[in-house]
Protein backbone atom coordinates (compact mmCIF):
# COMPACT_ATOMS: atom_id res chain seq x y z
CA UNK A 1 0.00 0.00 0.00
CA UNK A 2 0.98 3.55 -0.91
CA UNK A 3 1.10 6.20 1.29
CA UNK A 4 -1.90 8.09 -0.61
CA UNK A 5 -3.77 4.48 -0.70
CA UNK A 6 -3.36 4.74 3.07
CA UNK A 7 -4.22 8.17 3.45
CA UNK A 8 -7.35 7.80 1.42
CA UNK A 9 -8.04 4.75 3.96
CA UNK A 10 -7.84 6.97 6.70
CA UNK A 11 -9.59 9.81 5.46
CA UNK A 12 -12.93 7.25 4.45
CA UNK A 13 -12.80 6.39 8.06
CA UNK A 14 -12.34 8.92 9.44
CA UNK A 15 -14.17 12.59 8.75
CA UNK A 16 -11.83 14.68 10.54
CA UNK A 17 -8.74 14.22 8.52
CA UNK A 18 -8.14 17.20 5.88
CA UNK A 19 -5.28 16.82 3.55
CA UNK A 20 -3.96 20.20 2.66
CA UNK A 21 -0.66 20.90 0.16
CA UNK A 22 1.36 24.09 -0.76
CA UNK A 23 1.50 23.55 -4.22
CA UNK A 24 3.28 20.23 -3.17
CA UNK A 25 0.80 17.32 -4.91
CA UNK A 26 3.15 14.20 -6.01
CA UNK A 27 2.25 11.97 -3.45
CA UNK A 28 -0.93 12.91 -3.12
CA UNK A 29 -2.08 14.24 -6.64
CA UNK A 30 -5.07 11.29 -6.79
CA UNK A 31 -7.12 12.46 -3.78
CA UNK A 32 -8.62 15.69 -4.53
CA UNK A 33 -11.46 13.80 -6.86
CA UNK A 34 -11.66 11.32 -4.24
CA UNK A 35 -12.18 13.00 -1.02
CA UNK A 36 -13.82 16.77 -2.91
CA UNK A 37 -13.80 19.72 -0.41
CA UNK A 38 -11.52 17.86 1.93
CA UNK A 39 -8.59 18.30 -0.36
CA UNK A 40 -7.28 21.77 -0.09
CA UNK A 41 -4.29 23.65 -1.87
CA UNK A 42 -3.25 26.76 -0.79
CA UNK A 43 -1.04 27.18 -3.29
CA UNK A 44 2.79 28.28 -2.46
CA UNK A 45 2.02 29.84 0.74
CA UNK A 46 3.27 27.78 3.82
CA UNK A 47 2.29 29.81 5.80
CA UNK A 48 -0.79 30.53 5.37
CA UNK A 49 -0.97 26.73 5.55
CA UNK A 50 -0.45 25.79 8.38
CA UNK A 51 -2.76 28.90 9.73
CA UNK A 52 -4.98 27.62 8.24
CA UNK A 53 -4.65 24.04 9.70
CA UNK A 54 -4.13 25.19 13.28
CA UNK A 55 -7.47 26.84 12.76
CA UNK A 56 -8.89 23.43 11.15
CA UNK A 57 -7.33 21.49 14.22
CA UNK A 58 -9.09 24.07 16.64
CA UNK A 59 -12.20 22.85 14.98
CA UNK A 60 -12.16 19.12 15.70
CA UNK A 61 -9.97 18.73 12.37
CA UNK A 62 -6.74 16.23 11.89
CA UNK A 63 -4.74 18.22 9.02
CA UNK A 64 -2.26 16.43 7.05
CA UNK A 65 -0.12 19.35 5.22
CA UNK A 66 2.32 18.59 2.26
CA UNK A 67 5.17 21.08 1.47
CA UNK A 68 9.25 20.56 0.26
CA UNK A 69 10.67 19.70 3.96
CA UNK A 70 12.80 22.73 3.57
CA UNK A 71 10.13 25.30 3.59
CA UNK A 72 7.50 23.54 5.16
CA UNK A 73 10.58 23.42 8.84
CA UNK A 74 12.28 26.72 7.76
CA UNK A 75 9.44 29.14 5.51
CA UNK A 76 6.79 28.14 8.41
CA UNK A 77 8.52 27.56 11.29
CA UNK A 78 7.13 30.40 13.29
CA UNK A 79 3.87 29.44 12.10
CA UNK A 80 4.48 25.40 13.24
CA UNK A 81 6.20 26.80 16.41
CA UNK A 82 3.35 29.31 17.46
CA UNK A 83 -0.32 28.08 15.78
CA UNK A 84 0.86 24.24 16.03
CA UNK A 85 2.83 23.44 18.87
CA UNK A 86 1.93 26.29 21.66
CA UNK A 87 -1.34 25.02 20.84
CA UNK A 88 -0.24 21.29 20.96
CA UNK A 89 -2.70 20.81 17.93
CA UNK A 90 -2.89 17.53 15.89
CA UNK A 91 -1.63 19.14 13.04
CA UNK A 92 0.48 16.16 11.07
CA UNK A 93 3.09 17.71 8.44
CA UNK A 94 4.58 15.84 6.00
CA UNK A 95 8.17 17.11 4.68
CA UNK A 96 9.16 16.08 0.92
CA UNK A 97 12.21 15.20 -0.71
CA UNK A 98 14.43 15.62 3.18
CA UNK A 99 17.95 15.13 3.94
CA UNK A 100 20.00 13.61 1.00
CA UNK A 101 16.40 12.80 -0.78
CA UNK A 102 16.48 16.32 -2.27
CA UNK A 103 19.76 14.85 -4.34
CA UNK A 104 19.90 17.03 -7.52
CA UNK A 105 18.62 20.32 -5.57
CA UNK A 106 20.99 23.13 -4.37
CA UNK A 107 21.25 24.34 -0.39
CA UNK A 108 17.86 26.61 -0.79
CA UNK A 109 16.02 23.15 -1.44
CA UNK A 110 17.39 20.84 1.35
CA UNK A 111 16.34 20.10 4.28
CA UNK A 112 19.19 18.77 6.32
CA UNK A 113 18.40 21.49 9.67
CA UNK A 114 14.69 20.30 10.01
CA UNK A 115 15.16 17.69 12.80
CA UNK A 116 16.62 20.05 15.10
CA UNK A 117 14.20 22.70 14.21
CA UNK A 118 11.00 20.44 14.56
CA UNK A 119 12.72 18.47 17.96
CA UNK A 120 13.09 21.77 19.61
CA UNK A 121 9.02 22.33 19.35
CA UNK A 122 7.98 21.04 22.93
CA UNK A 123 6.30 17.56 22.60
CA UNK A 124 6.25 17.78 18.45
CA UNK A 125 6.76 14.30 17.25
CA UNK A 126 9.40 13.92 14.64
CA UNK A 127 8.95 10.47 13.02
CA UNK A 128 11.71 9.52 9.85
CA UNK A 129 10.84 5.87 8.30
CA UNK A 130 13.31 3.92 6.48
CA UNK A 131 10.56 3.36 3.61
CA UNK A 132 7.46 3.39 2.21
CA UNK A 133 6.31 0.42 4.26
CA UNK A 134 7.51 2.13 7.61
CA UNK A 135 5.64 5.32 6.51
CA UNK A 136 2.06 3.62 5.98
CA UNK A 137 2.23 1.12 9.08
CA UNK A 138 3.00 4.17 10.82
CA UNK A 139 0.19 6.27 10.26
CA UNK A 140 -2.94 4.88 12.43
CA UNK A 141 -0.68 5.46 15.11
CA UNK A 142 0.74 9.20 14.58
CA UNK A 143 -3.12 9.80 14.17
CA UNK A 144 -4.30 7.96 17.15
CA UNK A 145 -1.57 9.97 19.08
CA UNK A 146 -3.49 13.19 18.94
CA UNK A 147 -0.45 15.64 19.06
CA UNK A 148 1.67 17.11 16.30
CA UNK A 149 3.90 15.23 14.62
CA UNK A 150 6.78 16.25 11.42
CA UNK A 151 7.45 13.12 9.11
CA UNK A 152 10.09 13.18 6.75
CA UNK A 153 8.56 11.74 3.68
CA UNK A 154 10.40 8.70 2.27
CA UNK A 155 8.81 6.56 -0.76
CA UNK A 156 11.50 4.23 -0.83
CA UNK A 157 11.75 0.76 -1.33
CA UNK A 158 12.51 -1.49 1.54
CA UNK A 159 16.49 -1.96 1.83
CA UNK A 160 15.41 -5.12 3.98
CA UNK A 161 12.30 -6.78 5.94
CA UNK A 162 11.55 -5.43 8.92
CA UNK A 163 11.99 -7.23 11.96
CA UNK A 164 9.57 -5.83 14.52
CA UNK A 165 6.56 -4.00 13.85
CA UNK A 166 6.13 -0.47 14.31
CA UNK A 167 5.49 1.35 17.96
CA UNK A 168 5.72 4.64 18.44
CA UNK A 169 8.33 5.77 20.12
CA UNK A 170 10.42 2.20 20.02
CA UNK A 171 13.06 1.14 17.69
CA UNK A 172 14.10 -1.44 15.55
CA UNK A 173 17.05 -4.14 16.28
CA UNK A 174 19.16 -5.76 13.45
CA UNK A 175 21.18 -7.93 15.96
CA UNK A 176 24.86 -8.47 15.42
CA UNK A 177 26.37 -12.00 14.78
CA UNK A 178 27.56 -12.01 18.55
CA UNK A 179 26.68 -14.08 21.19
CA UNK A 180 23.74 -12.73 23.49
CA UNK A 181 25.72 -11.87 26.42
CA UNK A 182 28.90 -9.96 24.64
CA UNK A 183 29.05 -6.88 24.30
CA UNK A 184 29.18 -5.61 20.00
CA UNK A 185 31.87 -3.28 19.10
CA UNK A 186 30.02 -1.48 16.96
CA UNK A 187 26.49 -0.15 16.83
CA UNK A 188 25.58 1.92 14.68
CA UNK A 189 21.92 3.94 15.30
CA UNK A 190 20.60 5.71 12.12
CA UNK A 191 16.86 6.56 10.95
CA UNK A 192 15.58 6.93 7.18
CA UNK A 193 16.76 5.59 4.26
CA UNK A 194 20.21 5.41 5.30
CA UNK A 195 19.12 1.97 7.70
CA UNK A 196 19.78 0.51 3.70
CA UNK A 197 23.39 1.44 4.13
CA UNK A 198 23.83 1.01 7.55
CA UNK A 199 22.60 -2.49 6.64
CA UNK A 200 25.20 -3.03 4.03
CA UNK A 201 27.79 -1.68 6.21
CA UNK A 202 26.85 -3.98 9.08
CA UNK A 203 27.72 -7.13 6.61
CA UNK A 204 30.88 -5.54 5.46
CA UNK A 205 32.12 -4.96 9.02
CA UNK A 206 31.33 -8.40 9.78
CA UNK A 207 33.28 -9.86 7.38
CA UNK A 208 35.83 -7.94 8.76
CA UNK A 209 35.55 -9.86 12.31
CA UNK A 210 33.11 -6.54 13.83
CA UNK A 211 30.34 -7.87 15.77
CA UNK A 212 28.08 -4.73 14.39
CA UNK A 213 24.26 -3.75 15.45
CA UNK A 214 22.10 -1.79 13.82
CA UNK A 215 19.20 0.23 15.02
CA UNK A 216 16.61 1.99 13.36
CA UNK A 217 15.64 4.58 15.57
CA UNK A 218 12.06 5.34 13.36
CA UNK A 219 10.91 8.16 15.84
CA UNK A 220 13.25 10.83 17.08
CA UNK A 221 10.71 12.16 19.22
CA UNK A 222 9.82 10.45 21.37
CA UNK A 223 12.59 9.08 21.27
CA UNK A 224 13.58 5.27 22.35
CA UNK A 225 15.98 6.49 25.31
CA UNK A 226 16.51 2.75 26.91
CA UNK A 227 17.91 1.47 23.63
CA UNK A 228 20.67 4.51 23.75
CA UNK A 229 21.63 3.47 26.90
CA UNK A 230 21.64 -0.26 26.19
CA UNK A 231 23.81 0.55 22.79
CA UNK A 232 26.55 3.18 24.26
CA UNK A 233 26.83 0.41 27.76
CA UNK A 234 27.24 -2.62 25.36
CA UNK A 235 29.32 -1.37 22.52
CA UNK A 236 33.11 -0.49 21.91
CA UNK A 237 32.01 2.12 19.34
CA UNK A 238 28.56 3.78 18.83
CA UNK A 239 27.97 5.61 15.22
CA UNK A 240 25.07 8.14 14.83
CA UNK A 241 24.35 7.91 10.84
CA UNK A 242 22.50 10.42 9.48
CA UNK A 243 21.56 13.02 6.47
CA UNK A 244 21.15 15.93 8.84
CA UNK A 245 23.69 18.84 10.10
CA UNK A 246 25.60 17.46 13.24
CA UNK A 247 23.97 20.11 15.24
CA UNK A 248 20.50 19.19 16.75
CA UNK A 249 20.08 15.70 14.73
CA UNK A 250 20.64 12.25 15.96
CA UNK A 251 23.94 12.96 17.38
CA UNK A 252 22.96 15.65 19.41
CA UNK A 253 20.18 13.90 20.56
CA UNK A 254 22.90 10.70 22.14
CA UNK A 255 24.80 13.16 23.61
CA UNK A 256 22.05 14.79 25.32
CA UNK A 257 21.13 11.36 26.64
CA UNK A 258 24.18 9.93 27.56
CA UNK A 259 25.84 12.55 29.70
CA UNK A 260 22.09 13.29 31.21
CA UNK A 261 22.71 9.55 32.44
CA UNK A 262 26.33 9.58 33.67
CA UNK A 263 26.72 6.98 30.44
CA UNK A 264 30.41 7.06 29.47
CA UNK A 265 30.94 6.12 25.64
CA UNK A 266 32.83 6.36 22.43
CA UNK A 267 30.54 8.16 19.92
CA UNK A 268 31.34 8.68 16.54
CA UNK A 269 29.36 11.19 14.07
CA UNK A 270 28.60 10.45 10.44
CA UNK A 271 26.45 13.40 9.20
CA UNK A 272 27.06 16.62 7.51
CA UNK A 273 29.20 18.14 10.23
CA UNK A 274 26.71 21.68 9.45
CA UNK A 275 27.55 21.91 5.70
CA UNK A 276 25.09 21.43 2.82
CA UNK A 277 25.86 18.91 0.38
CA UNK A 278 26.93 18.71 -3.29
CA UNK A 279 23.91 18.38 -5.57
CA UNK A 280 23.80 15.34 -7.08
CA UNK A 281 21.50 12.31 -8.10
CA UNK A 282 21.04 10.58 -4.88
CA UNK A 283 23.81 7.23 -5.78
CA UNK A 284 26.51 9.90 -6.52
CA UNK A 285 25.62 12.14 -3.76
CA UNK A 286 26.22 9.25 -1.47
CA UNK A 287 29.40 8.07 -2.93
CA UNK A 288 30.92 11.80 -3.12
CA UNK A 289 29.63 12.39 0.51
CA UNK A 290 30.95 8.83 1.83
CA UNK A 291 27.53 7.49 3.25
CA UNK A 292 27.49 4.49 0.97
CA UNK A 293 27.53 1.90 2.68
CA UNK A 294 31.16 0.59 1.46
CA UNK A 295 32.03 3.84 2.78
CA UNK A 296 30.63 4.22 6.28
CA UNK A 297 32.27 0.79 6.97
CA UNK A 298 35.57 2.22 5.35
CA UNK A 299 35.21 5.81 7.95
CA UNK A 300 34.26 3.33 11.09
CA UNK A 301 37.50 1.10 10.27
CA UNK A 302 39.41 4.44 9.94
CA UNK A 303 37.93 5.35 13.44
CA UNK A 304 38.72 2.01 15.08
CA UNK A 305 42.61 2.05 13.71
CA UNK A 306 42.92 5.68 15.15
CA UNK A 307 41.07 4.64 18.69
CA UNK A 308 43.68 1.98 18.88
CA UNK A 309 46.75 3.72 17.77
CA UNK A 310 45.58 6.46 20.44
CA UNK A 311 45.38 3.66 22.87
CA UNK A 312 48.60 2.62 22.19
CA UNK A 313 50.56 6.08 22.41
CA UNK A 314 48.64 6.55 25.92
CA UNK A 315 50.05 2.87 27.13
CA UNK A 316 53.27 3.89 26.42
CA UNK A 317 53.48 7.38 27.86
CA UNK A 318 52.20 5.90 30.93
CA UNK A 319 55.04 3.41 31.34
CA UNK A 320 56.82 6.13 30.39
CA UNK A 321 56.17 8.28 32.79
CA UNK A 322 56.49 5.30 35.76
Amino acid sequence: MTFEEKLLELAISDDRIIVMTAENRAAIRNLPSKIGDRFIDVGIAEQTMIGAAAGLALRGRVPFVHALATFLTLRAFEFVRTDVGIGQLPVILVGGVPGFLSEANGPTHQAVEDISLMRGIPNMGVFCPADATELVDALPQIVASGKPFYIRYNACAPAAEHRMPFDLGKAEIYPSNAAADVADDITILTYGFLLGEALKAQTLLQADGFSTRIINMRTLSPIDENIIIDAADNSELLVTLEDHFQVGGLYSIVSEIIVREGVLSNVMSISLENRWFKPALLPDVLDYEGFTGEKIAERIRKRIAEDETMDDELFEDFYSLN
